[in-house]
């Protein structure tokens, strides 16, 4: 049967061991270390009270207890960008293996930081210099409260940017820490398209080295389009190869080189991990070191000291480390778990190396022992600073807040992801915004729209895994235009184990807790199991909710919450609605002459028709 080994091959691909450890072999093929990181991030907020001793404080009336969803500072500089995507073949990678193509930001595997500090206006031009796509750019994390023009979602937000075009994203850093910014055309982030953001602001814990953004992401040697495609009869290949701050060495050859980080010794250093992943979640651990979390996502937290941590895609955690252990050099190890079922790589030791400034440069001889494996969890006892009380016991479970996620294998050999029984398949010609803008309630059902009318009110939604279905995996799900708070989730159990848990309303109400929740903008909801986040309807837009997965929410893994539409359009400017129709209206002239027409949801499901599969 077609359906069997479509799902069958999707389940023995997650099943197949990939050799992990937990530190590469003492003797690798090359000892070349590079990309080194050594600090300061350059401080750019005017002199205040925030100085290494009292990180807390910011400046006059704004610190660590600022409530930053209501209030931030007056806006100090408009920091200005500018990013060029390009296009190109036979590109040789950091490892030395050459891809057939890549799409890169400014000519990097890498894009430039951006760097501002919290109140900052950020002004960002991009460029598209993409041969025959699109293109658009999400700002992972950012509310967008005012400007969610700006949010970068194509087919929701705005038409893409056609090839030739430029536009100017605009919106204010009322956030702060770290972040990332990536492609939301199709699965384009996965060839390339990424970059990392810095916001300056208060901490809570003191440091005095800022060794800036540390991104980890899979990295794969066919492109991504290929995979999307290979993703729609059978389970995602393994990584190739794991990217820590842009670089790798291949496993085999030897070529390339581990990133380095250089800690000062007695000193405590603030480290900013990113999965700017496209597949695959990481455990992340230091040999001979904890760190101390002090934020996630761009929500600051008490301090929670950790052997390990485990990040998903999309997450973000700021952590510490002191230099406190015996000068020498240390490996930082990228581990695997949950029985690969939430990333695996043919790269079995993928890792970076942290050396103290008086150390002789080497490679560490201490491999280190694997952590405790998360299974797939990310960690829940977090607690914000600025904290949120949500009450639970009314909670009650019904239709309309209730999001079942589903694997649709009935039209073999096909693999679609479903939310609530269908798979988005957004219009780049008439992104969601502009019904909205015309006051045009006839949405098409495959935008997936979840509509939001309450003002200022606690929205509670139940995810549930495909409790009923063939096969469930772990998915990270991300929200745009808000952080949720994750009010609690079905028993722990690991994924090989498939345990079928569904929300009982008697027994799982007391699995909730609104008292200071973990608040993040993603988090894993488990394989076969459950989830309840809530999130406050005080930000009008169209704001997506999908896995980040890449293949999973090209293949219709998402939903749109519809939020105030009246007040969504109210709230628009007139330059943000010129802005939207002129690029608008260059895509649409472009579109019909592209030679590559959509082929999936259009954010990271081709057609039926479109599909050339043959029996």
């Amino acid at each position: 049967m077609r359906f069997f080994s479509g799902a069958a091959a999707l389940a023995m691909g997650l099943l197949t061991s990939s050799l992990v450890a937990a530190a590469p072999p003492v003797t690798p093929v090359d000892r070349s270390v590079d990309l080194e990181i050594r600090g300061d991030v350059e401080s750019r907020a005017p002199p205040t009270c925030h100085s290494a001793s009292n990180r807390a404080c910011w400046t006059s009336g704004f610190n660590i207890n600022t409530d930053y969803e209501t209030t931030a500072p007056p806006p100090g500089q408009t920091r200005v960008y500018a990013l060029n995507i390009t296009e190109h073949d036979n590109w040789q990678g950091p490892d030395g293996v050459v891809k057939q193509k890549v799409m890169l930001v400014n000519g990097n595997i890498l894009g430039p930081t951006i760097v501002a500090d919290w109140g900052d206006w950020i002004e960002i031009t991009v460029t598209n210099s993409l041969r025959h796509n699109g293109t658009s750019i999400h700002w992972h994390g950012f509310h967008q409260k005012g400007t969610q023009l700006h949010d970068g979602a194509n087919g929701v937000t705005e038409c893409p940017i056609p090839p030739g075009r430029s536009f100017k994203y605009r919106f204010r850093a009322e956030q702060y820490g770290t972040s990332w910014y990536h492609s939301h055309f199709s699965a384009q982030y996965g060839n390339g398209v990424v970059g990392t953001i810095l916001i300056n602001g208060p901490a809570s814990l003191p440091y005095e080295v800022d060794l800036g953004v540390f991104p980890i992401s899979d990295y794969y040697y066919k492109t991504a389009d290929q995979i999307v495609e290979d993703t729609r009869i059978g389970g995602p290949p393994a990584a190739d190869n794991i990217l820590i701050n842009g670089t790798a060495k291949h496993p085999i050859t030897g070529v390339g080189s581990y990133a380095q980080v250089v800690l000062q010794p007695g000193k405590r250093h603030r480290l900013r991990l990113i999965n700017t992943s496209a597949d695959t979640n990481f455990q992340l651990s230091l040999v001979g070191h904890q760190m101390t979390i002090i934020a996630s996502d761009f929500v600051p937290v008490n301090a929670m000291t950790v052997q390990s941590v485990f990040l998903a895609i999309g997450q973000r955690y700021d952590v510490t480390i002191d230099g406190s252990a015996a000068p020498g050099n240390y490996w930082f190890n990228v581990t695997f778990g949950g029985q690969n079922f939430c990333g695996r790589s043919n790269n079995p030791f993928p890792a970076a190396i942290f050396r103290y400034a008086n150390a002789p440069a080497g490679l560490p001889t201490n491999q280190g022992t694997r952590p405790v494996d998360s299974q797939c969890s990310d960690i829940l006892n977090l607690s914000p600073v600025v904290q949120r009380t949500v009450p639970v016991t009314s909670f009650q479970k019904t239709a309309s807040n209730t999001i079942d996620v589903h694997l649709d294998t009935s039209v073999p050999p096909l693999l679609v992801w479903k939310v609530n029984g269908s798979a988005i398949n957004v219009n780049w010609e008439k992104p969601v915004a502009q019904y909205v803008m015309e006051s045009n309630t006839s949405y098409p059902t495959s935008d997936n729209l979840i509509h939001i009318n309450s003002v200022n009110q606690w929205a509670y939604w139940l995810i549930e895994n495909d409790p009923d279905g063939g096969f469930s995996l772990p998915h990270p799900f991300h929200l745009h235009g808000h952080d949720f708070v994750v009010l609690g989730r079905s028993p722990d159990a690991t994924p090989l184990s498939q345990t079928r848990y569904v929300f009982n309303q008697a027994q799982d109400i007391f699995r909730l807790s609104g008292q200071n929740p973990a608040r993040r903008d993603v988090t894993m909801l488990p394989a076969r199991g459950w989830l309840v986040i809530a999130f406050k309807t005080n930000n009008p837009g169209a704001w997506l909710m999908h896995c980040h997965i890449a293949w999973h929410v090209s293949h219709g893994l998402s939903v749109d919450f519809l939020e105030r539409a009246n007040d969504f359009r109210n709230s628009i400017s007139t330059v943000d609605r010129n802005a939207f129709n002129q690029n608008c209206d260059a895509w649409r002239a472009y579109a019909p002459t592209s030679p590559f027409q959509k082929a999936d949801s259009g954010l990271k499901m081709r057609q039926l028709e479109d599909l050339k599969i043959l029996d």
